[in-house]
């Protein structure tokens, strides 16, 4: 992308005191008409670029506008990497480590340094989800407003979106814009949207509130619960909870107390997945929804 190539230049020309047209078109691989075409894209963007002819000549950046390389260090320098890998794991591609390697010319420690850490954004739903970010990434830049069909609790509606941020958070990806239908700003889930394609109509940027993220916020909780699990779970209910969700009883089974369920839904369906290994105690209402549901269950299995 030709983008990227201006940036990796610019970033080149930054770190260097010069370098010569020849050795930039080897670097990025083009020729070197590609290379003076840039040059002169950079130099009508505003960007000081002097160049010197004959032996001894190349290009450079007025004293002056360089960028000092100390104002980052090794370390966050490897942390810029670390996020770029992350991006990249979303559609399994190398694109971002790549423009890495344009900007990090003369630093080659920085990239064979130890990677202590390693994030992988994508999920089972690799090959959905990367086609879906793409195409919000482009809406977002290019102020297209998004059509799809959305799947929630209370149904399935087609939505026309304003989008205005890719987020990923709770290990899933959303899109943050303004909803035509419900006339607000909405988060929605991409796993949920289905026949997403980009409108014909373009949208004026309005002023966009950042979403509150906070677990607080969309897991209000405030169910109290009480369940008792037999010690084979105790990894999950740790994994999950934290090792000081549960009181070890006499019989060995184990208590687990929480007021983080914010409905009943989702509560029996997270007992149900413990199968026959938990008695849920209280609240005393679910109790007795889930005695219904498992005899309806037992209707159609019988």
């Amino acid at each position: 992308m030709r983008i990227d190539r201006l940036i990796g230049i610019l970033s080149i020309l930054l770190q260097k005191e010069k370098i010569t047209a020849p050795e930039l078109a080897e670097h990025f691989e083009v020729s070197r008409r590609t290379i003076n075409r840039d040059i002169e894209e950079l130099c009508k963007a505003g960007i000081p670029i002097v160049t010197w002819q004959g032996q001894g000549g190349g290009i450079s950046i007025m004293d002056g506008y360089r960028m000092d390389r100390t104002l980052l260090t090794n370390k966050e320098m490897q942390d810029i990497l670390v996020g770029l890998r992350s991006l990249d794991s979303v559609n399994g591609t190398n694109r971002y480590v790549q423009l890495m390697e344009k900007l990090s010319v003369d630093s080659s420690n920085f990239m064979t340094g130890n990677q202590s850490v390693l994030i992988d954004l994508s999920s089972w739903y690799q090959t959905a989800l990367a086609s879906k970010i793409e195409l919000i990434r482009s809406a977002i830049d290019s102020k297209r407003e998004l059509e799809f069909i959305y799947y929630s609790p209370r149904g399935e509606t087609k939505r026309e979106v304003e989008p205005y941020y890719l987020i990923f958070k709770w290990a899933s990806w959303y899109v943050w814009g303004w909803c035509k239908v419900r006339q607000d700003f909405r988060m929605f889930k991409l796993n949920r949207m289905e026949q997403l394609s980009l409108s014909e109509s373009l949208f004026e940027s309005r002023s966009c509130p950042l979403p509150d993220l906070r677990d607080s916020t969309v897991f209000s909780g405030g169910m109290e619960v009480k369940a008792l699990f037999r010690p084979e779970y105790k990894w999950k209910l740790v994994e999950e909870y934290g090792g000081n969700c549960y009181t070890e009883q006499e019989d060995g089974r184990l208590l687990f107390q929480t007021n983080t369920f914010a409905n009943k839904d989702y509560l029996i369906d997270w007992i149900f997945s413990f199968r026959d290994e938990v008695e849920l105690i209280e609240p005393e209402e679910v109790r007795i929804e889930i005695k219904e549901v498992l005899e309806a269950m037992r209707d159609i299995y019988k």
